[in-house]
């Protein structure tokens, strides 16, 4: 039997490194969807399903734009007051996402990822991290 979903102000946290490579970025899309599904979010809810898409996302563009030699990069997943927030940190503090995501070119093969994130996000954003890097967030709607 699936246990309840988890109250806003029950604490609810999940937080892992994954080496910076295609094969961190589906172990974290994984380990998320198993997690939520543990926190009674079943794998074909629009919850979870949603939230492995920006988990992905948002670690593919932890691994392509944020890598740096040696360091992983860190899934957190946070049940907030009215949100499921996810945040996918970093080591590289010099580059940031555009603080609004644009649609890409007609016919582009690439440049999709944040687009996708910003239309399933109630918000979403960057902001430093202490002492190195930046973390990349997005809220997405709880139920």
């Amino acid at each position: 039997m699936k246990s309840q979903i988890p109250s806003p102000g029950s604490t609810r946290l999940f937080c892992m490194r994954f080496t910076s490579t295609r094969r961190g970025v589906r172990l974290a899309r994984h380990l998320a969807a198993e997690r939520l599904d543990a926190w009674g979010l079943p794998y074909d809810c629009a919850l979870t399903r949603d939230a492995e898409l920006v988990v992905g996302e948002l670690c593919a563009n932890a691994v392509r734009h944020g890598c740096v030699s040696g360091r992983d990069f860190e899934l957190r997943v946070t049940v907030l007051e009215d949100a499921l927030r996810i945040e996918v940190s970093d080591a590289r503090d010099e580059r940031y996402p555009p603080p609004t995501a644009q649609a890409p070119d007609e016919g582009a093969e690439s440049g999709y990822g944040l687009y996708l994130v910003a239309a399933l996000a109630l918000r979403w954003g960057a902001s430093a991290r202490d002492p190195i890097g930046k973390t990349v967030w997005a809220d997405l709607r709880y139920p």
